[in-house]
This record gives C-alpha cells, structure tokens and sequence, in this order.
C-alpha cells in the first residue's frame, strides 16, 4: 500500500478515541420529523405534496428541478403536518416538510432495484441515482448525478472514493468502512461505470489501517487500489486528496474534471449501490454525535429530518457544562444556536463541548504560519485585509475563490485572527456581485 499526502496543512488532535470503537446503531424514528427542502448545492426543491397529505417512506416530497438540484424524500411514512419555513443548520429559513411518524415505516408499492446492477448503461445508473435524490455524503452535499456526468470533452480516466475523514471527532465514515464494505465497494464500481473510468482508487488515511485492510479483502472482485495516506488535516479536501493521489493539479477556478478525475465519499458510494440496486432514495445517513460535552457519545444511522435534540437524548443528553454546538466537524463545521434543528444529507456529525467566551483576538505579527500551512498555497492574513477594507479585486486576484475554508490558517494563528470568517465573507460578496452582473 502506498504511503501519500499533500503539501502544507496541520495536524490537529484526533480526538477519535470516543466513538472509532463503536458500531452504527439505528437512531429510532421520532414522533415527527422536520425535512428541508435545502440540503443540497444548488436550488432548493419544490414541494411536491400538501397538508394533510398521507405518505410513504421514501416518497419524493420535494424535487429538485434543473441540474444542480436534488430530489428529497420521506424519511418516515404518516401524515404531513405543515408545509412552511423552518430554521436550516446554515443559519437562515427554507421551507420545510414536517411529517407525523406512524410509525409503519410504509413503502411505496412502486419501489424497485435494479436485478443487475452492473449492467445497466452509465444514463441508467445517473437516473436512479437522481431519483434517489442522491448527494455528497462528505459535507458539500453536492448532487452526485452530476458529479457522475463528466462533460464529453473531459473523459475521466481514475474515480477517487474519499475515505480518509480527516476532520477530528468524526468515526462514522470509518464505521461504514468496516461494517459495509462490499456496499462501498459495489457502488464505487457503479460510480466507475456511470463516469467511463478505468480505475478506481480508495485513499485512506493510515490511522485507519483496520478499514484499509477490510476493504482490501473485499475488493477482489472489482478494479480497486487501496492507497494509504499520511494523517494530516485537510487530506480529504478534494483537490489535496486528487494531488496526494495522483501528483494532479487542479487548476484554478477548476474542478476534478479539468484532471480526469471524479472524488466521492465511501458514505455516498454506499448510497449509489443503495439507489441503484434497492430503488431506496436518500431518506438517512451515517453521523457521530460526540465531543466532551456529550455524555455517551455514538455513531448512529439517523433518518433526515430527525432534530439534533433526539439524536443528543439517545445519546445520554449533554454534560452541564456543554455550550457549544457544532454540525460537522471541529475545523470547518458550523456552530449551532439551538439543537431543535433537523439532520440534514450534509450533516456528518453533531459535536458539542464547552468553550470559554469570547476568545480574545489580537494583532497579526506577521508570523506567517497561516502562509505556511495553507494547503491552497494561499496568503489568508493578506486576504483578510483585502476583504476587511472591501478590495474586492484585489481579493479575487489573490485567490480567495480557492480558499476551502478548511480552517487551518484559524487554527494556527497564534493571534486567534478569525480568517474563516474574512474568507467567507469575501468569497460571498465576490460570488454575488459576479451574479447579479451576470443576471
């Protein structure tokens, strides 16, 4: 097995000693769950049942129209309650779907895999995994059938299934691997197939070599590499992972397209073998709910919709100390006011610890630490400045739109500078302004 990483970045605590021993266990049902019709990049979906409406598990109750959208189903069978906005984990109101549990878990009649699913065509393979309402499992939640239609003047060559889950705190993508491998396996080989690629290759880090082992026994039967990666923070990052791999670039302003490569998460190769063979959408996910303030901490299989608060209850409730909230993980999560909002495609984890408040903040010495552990190659104190006195320009030139917002400049500055946020902010003013002249 090869041994890879990529340039710059940092290695924070693991923390994973909590919960990498423990299984997946299935988060049961709640009495109601609260589905949003935003859980994806791109337009948000548009409902498609009212009020009152009776529904089945994994009926579609929002779609997703146009290319970057993405179907959304019922994550239990019964009763719809309300149609209407609800607070989204990123901060702002989106419609949302709230169903009554009956506690059936009812199928549709019409739900139907495929009998084999290898030789379906690459078209037939993208529209069951559409339908399925099939995103990125790894946080982006990006639809995947896009993902697996490579534009024809780009042929993909190398299909990189993400396993490395670098972010600290986070086992449940760990769990996957060690407790459904030949899932993963199968649906990276109906990934291969959809995007034309020749080899599949499955990059994980090497503080996870009992996973790296499983798969590799399991994969006899398919065209897998298993390379392991040195534990560094942020080596799944698609373009650190593509260059770790391959010694590829990808360009700037680019996508793994412009290399011939296509990245997914084992979660979401799991959810393709899932869509295609089984005909079951995307309706729950893979998540851990841990840090120090949790007090019996738990990789779980919730279903979408779910609030953070039934998740934190049947994993024992919080420590009395605990007052920070985060979805996702530790470096590029995003921090929660309240834990009565929904599990949504993109939430990986659900972490909580206490913090002291406010952290004071001072001024840049001029270190370059964060110059130093960039894995973009970026100058964040630089970038920062130019957003703080609006240099928008200046700041797009810089490269700032390449900026991953992974947080390792934050991390290491020892002046506690919050360089995330000046990142963000910019990309977001610059992304906009690129909008509407384009509108």
């Amino acid at each position: 097995m090869r041994h890879l990483t990529f340039p710059r970045g940092v290695h924070p605590q693991e923390a994973k000693e909590a919960t990498k021993e423990k299984p997946l266990v299935p988060l049961p049902p709640p009495e109601k769950v609260i589905i949003l019709l935003v859980q994806h990049f791109g337009s948000p979906a548009h409902p498609v049942i009212k009020k009152g409406q009776d529904v089945f598990l994994g009926q579609k109750i929002g779609e997703g129209k146009g290319l970057f959208s993405a179907h959304v189903h019922a994550s239990v069978s019964g009763k719809v309650l309300a149609v209407e906005d609800y607070n989204h984990p990123g901060g702002y109101p989106v419609t949302a779907i709230t169903i009554a549990n009956d506690g059936q878990d009812r199928l549709p009649p019409e739900r139907s895999g495929a009998l084999d699913p290898f030789s379906l065509k690459p078209e037939e393979i993208r529209e069951k995994v559409k339908e399925a309402g099939v995103v990125g499992l790894g946080g982006a939640a990006f639809p995947t059938a896009v993902k697996l239609t490579p534009p024809k003047d780009k042929p993909i060559d190398i299909l990189v299934l993400n396993g490395c889950e670098c972010e600290p705190m986070l086992t449940a993508d760990y769990r996957l691997m060690l407790e459904n491998p030949s899932d993963i396996l199968k649906g990276a080989e109906l990934a291969r197939i959809a995007t034309g690629a020749k080899r599949t290759i499955i990059g994980i880090e090497d503080n996870k070599r009992q996973a790296a082992a499983i798969l590799h026994k399991n994969a006899d039967r398919f065209p897998v590499e298993i390379a392991l990666l040195k534990t560094k923070y942020p080596q799944g990052a698609e373009k650190n992972l593509i260059y770790a791999l391959l010694r590829r670039e990808v360009p700037r302003g680019g996508l793994p397209f412009d290399v011939g490569v296509v990245v997914q998460n084992v979660g979401t190769a799991r959810a393709i073998w899932e869509a295609v063979s089984s005909g079951k959408p995307l309706y729950e996910r893979a998540i851990t709910v841990g840090g120090p303030g949790i007090r019996e901490p738990k990789n779980l299989l919730a279903r979408i919709g779910t609030l953070f608060q039934d998740a934190v209850d049947f994993c024992g409730g919080l420590k009395e100390d605990a007052n920070t909230f985060i979805m996702g993980g530790p470096m590029m999560g995003l921090a929660q006011w309240t834990l009565d909002i929904p599990i949504i495609k993109g939430t990986s984890g659900i972490l909580a610890w206490r913090s002291a408040f406010p952290v004071a903040e001072f001024p840049c010495i001029r270190c370059a630490r964060c110059v130093d552990h960039c894995p973009m190659g970026l100058e964040p104190t630089q970038l920062a400045k130019f957003v703080q006195y609006e240099k928008w320009a200046e700041a797009e030139d810089w490269g700032i739109l390449d900026c991953v917002e992974c947080g390792c400049c934050q991390y290491i500055c020892p002046s506690k500078i919050p360089l995330v946020h000046w990142m963000r902010l910019g990309k977001n003013k610059i992304t906009r302004a690129k909008r509407k002249k384009s509108a």
